[in-house]
């Protein structure tokens, strides 16, 4: 079975998301800007509304738009989302953090996996900027991560389908790969299949 995560920008979709039985939805702000963090009560109406539906709820942690290299102030209000997002109702938490020469910030890393408080999480789409990926894979199973969402690629690019499949091998079914950028209804499951994963992610990845 492929798991879909529908990835939204605000509540407006929800609805239609349950309605649709989309196994994940990935709650987000600012799209225009790759996603930000939704406020407490945007989460607090979709947890309600999902409720015991069997999709899944994942919040993004993001407090801008840009890279993904944050100061302390961020870090500190990315700790302070978090948990804001737990008691709000998240079932999953999206984050991710970098150093300055692209690798992942450990320390962030730490800090942030105890804010989450044992909630799987997913690294996002900060791990295609990483030179050594099959290192940060070690680093982020170590960590205890859930999952990675990855493109393979600059999003101005195809996915890189051989890439991930790689990364996928690699990665042994010790941490779940998420696909997405240009992943959508009519493709999901052809890349699904080049890629060796089950779990994709979108804008649209729902009929219309």
């Amino acid at each position: 079975m492929i798991i879909r995560e529908l990835c939204v920008e605000n509540f407006t979709e929800i609805p239609r998301a349950v309605a649709a039985g989309v196994e994940r939805i990935e709650l987000c702000d600012n799209l225009t800007v790759g996603g930000t963090t939704p406020s407490y009560g945007v989460i607090q109406q979709a947890a309600e509304f999902i409720g015991d539906q069997k999709t899944t709820l994942a919040v993004i942690i993001r407090p801008r738009g840009g890279n993904f290299v944050y100061n302390s102030y961020e870090l500190k209000i990315m700790e302070n989302d978090i948990l804001k997002a737990i008691e709000a109702g998240a079932q999953n938490l999206v984050w991710g953090a970098l150093t300055e020469d692209n690798k992942i910030d450990t320390e962030a890393l730490e800090t942030l996996m105890v804010a989450s408080q044992g909630l799987p999480v997913t690294f996002h789409m900060a791990f295609d900027e990483i030179e050594d990926q099959y290192e940060a894979i070690d680093t982020l199973i170590e960590a205890g991560v859930d999952k990675i969402l990855m493109h393979g690629d600059s999003l101005d690019k195809p996915l890189n389908t051989a890439k991930i499949a790689e990364l996928v091998q690699y990665a042994q079914g010790k941490i779940t790969i998420i696909i997405g950028g240009g992943v959508t209804v009519d493709n999901f499951e052809e890349y699904a299949s080049l890629t060796g994963t089950n779990f994709v992610h979108g804008t649209k990845i729902l009929s219309e």
